[in-house]
């Protein structure tokens, strides 16, 4: 899981008082023992190797450094026109030595798991571009209405470190502007599910950890998805802030996300759930408040 950690003043006043009052390292000693830890969600952490228990993902020593690996958009017609055909293609690079990536770690059953999202947070879509070659991904898309729309690919090339890449592309027709979004927690209907949310705390706070409960009914049926039970994807009312994340606890009917908005906006969320196999998108619309 991607996100953003707020500093908590009591915490880092207690781990000073802890420092100064810990005894020296004995003459001789080496450092500390490193942890293993998720590369896809790095609070995961074991002092043995082994499989997240979250993602599946292996437990890599210690936290890699952030290394961004550039991805290129590439777009037919290079002008695309709402409700046609638009062909995207994907090039990510070896940032060290400029050539392409040519092996990419699996997440989630894919190597490359791509969003779509439209300026007014009405059209969404999470797919998997097919790999043509080395380190280039192709797919085609339709988008409904001008304007601009954010493209998020999430890949993991092997050797670096998990990455999460948006690009825009602007669709002639449409006004540029921010979505004005009104608050919406009612429970929603999908395919074959209901979908309640309950937050905690009630009005999320910018830069502190939301845990976002969503009972599903029925309960029967429920069906991870994509190696998870579940998936979300969060993007501010300005389509600054985009997170892709997975359940912390899961115990269907009941499934657990935690969340730490960025910043004070309104977040539209698509969670997506898979009950009889089929996929099931609820969408809700979260404000997010500054601590006062």
């Amino acid at each position: 899981m991607r996100r953003l950690i707020a500093a908590c003043a009591a915490a880092v006043f207690a781990l000073v008082l802890l420092a100064q009052n810990a005894p020296p390292p004995a003459p001789g000693a080496g450092p500390p023992p490193l942890d293993y830890v998720c590369p896809m969600d790095p609070d995961v952490r074991s002092a043995t190797p082994g499989k997240c228990p979250r993602c599946g993902m292996t437990l890599v020593l210690g936290i890699p450094d952030q290394i961004e690996y550039p991805l290129e958009l590439g777009i037919m017609p290079r002008v695309p026109r709402a409700g046609q055909r638009v062909d995207m293609t994907f090039h990510v690079l070896d940032p060290r030595r400029g050539t392409p990536v040519t092996k990419f770690e699996t997440v989630h059953e894919k190597i490359f798991h791509l969003f779509l999202v439209s300026q007014d947070l009405s059209f969404f879509a999470h797919e998997h571009p097919v790999l043509e070659g080395p380190g280039t991904f192709r797919y085609a898309a339709t988008l409904p209405r001008g304007g601009m729309y954010r493209v998020l690919g999430d890949y993991y090339p092997t050797g670096g470190t998990p990455q999460l890449t948006a690009r825009t592309i602007f669709v002639p027709g449409g006004k540029i502007e921010t979505a004005k979004l009104a608050p919406d927690l009612a429970p929603q209907h999908t395919a074959n599910l209901d979908v309640e949310l309950t937050t905690e705390p009630a009005k999320p706070l910018a830069g502190y950890k939301t845990l976002l409960f969503f009972k599903l009914k029925p309960g029967d049926g429920i069906e991870q998805y994509l190696s998870a039970w579940g998936h979300m994807l969060a993007a501010s009312d300005d389509l600054i802030d985009l997170i892709h994340t997975h359940p912390f606890l899961a115990n269907p009917p009941q499934i657990q996300f935690n969340v730490i908005f960025p910043r004070a906006r309104t977040y539209r969320l698509w969670v997506q759930f898979q009950r009889q196999g089929v996929v099931n998108t609820a969408v809700f619309t979260v404000p997010v408040e500054e601590l006062k």
